[in-house]
């Protein structure tokens, strides 16, 4: 079988933690992207769900956080110390 190179630049963080990921369960990455491009084919469609990393953008939390901006503007807020939890 011949084989050809494929390359890609990522962020180093992205790479370092895929790289540790797949290292974790027994894989290299370079085996994953090759499991992905496999399966890609073989179902027609990309084989995930794509989903946003969080829910800061969602709907929801926009409306929430332009209501907030607005009571900030209007004098409507008060100032709490940092509590993490």
């Amino acid at each position: 079988m011949k084989t050809a190179v494929l390359q890609t630049r990522v962020d180093v963080d992205l790479k370092h933690d895929a790289d540790a990921f797949f290292e974790s369960i027994g894989m290299d990455t370079t085996t994953a992207i090759r499991i992905f491009l496999k399966q890609t084919l073989i179902q027609r469609k990309i084989p995930f769900e794509i989903v946003q990393d969080s829910s800061f953008y969602s709907e929801k939390n926009m409306k929430a956080l332009e209501h907030s901006k607005t009571q900030m503007e209007n004098g409507q807020h008060s100032i709490h110390e940092l509590v993490e939890v």
